[in-house]
């Protein structure tokens, strides 16, 4: 490029464009059915929340929704590569897992495909944000325990954020039932801002 079409470039505003367009954070969400909008009406989900968040606040951030219902963390470890290379995202929100213990799967096999995720995140340049689950009592008290603490041993083995337990304030309070739908798994509407704000006491920090 010539220095004249070097001015005239600028004069155009083609590189201040650029610049915001490079700054530009990309959350890819790879999920199961709490963060696909599971039996709510489209844009009511803590992920469409997420988004309308970024949007007030003027940020420029984009949100990639790749959650699908019923994903396990085999699932969303066989996609995420795809989903890297597409959306080059800036940040990685991985709320993966649940489905994996509701089946009784071995824990060993969650830890290690969580901890796979985010290392292949984290190579491509992303931060990671880890979105923990608790099971209820009824799946055995060691079995709940374990599962509940391997997000924050992954999350410090990859040197990752981690949300403790993404239903907290829905699941664990008062008026549990009424938060969620009739099948008792997935929360209602009226649940999805806790959701949000929950996720967002660690991926506000990330997105600073």
């Amino acid at each position: 490029m010539n220095r004249r079409d070097f001015i005239a470039a600028g004069l155009a505003g083609c590189y201040p464009a650029s610049s915001a367009l490079a700054a530009q954070a990309v959350v890819l969400v790879v999920g199961d059915s709490l963060s696909a909008e599971y039996g709510l009406k489209r844009g009511s989900g803590w992920v469409a929340l997420l988004e309308q968040k970024l949007a007030a606040g003027k940020s420029g951030a984009r949100v990639v929704n790749a959650s699908i219902s019923g994903d396990t963390s085999a699932g969303g470890r066989s996609r995420l590569p795809a989903l890297l290379a597409q959306h080059k995202p800036s940040h990685v929100l991985i709320e993966l897992g649940g489905n994996d213990a509701l089946r009784g799967l071995p824990l060993s096999m969650t830890e290690d495909n969580l901890a796979a995720m985010a290392q292949a995140a984290r190579q491509a340049g992303a931060k990671v944000l880890l979105v923990g689950m608790q099971l209820p009592p009824n799946y055995g008290s060691d079995y709940a325990e374990r599962f509940a603490g391997l997000f924050a041993k992954v999350g410090k083995a990859q040197q990752a954020a981690v949300v403790p337990f993404l239903l907290k304030g829905v699941a664990d309070g008062p008026d549990a039932l009424k938060m969620f739908q009739a099948d008792r798994i997935h929360p209602r509407e009226e649940a999805q801002p806790q959701m949000l704000a929950n996720v967002w006491v660690e991926l506000g920090k990330l997105l600073k």
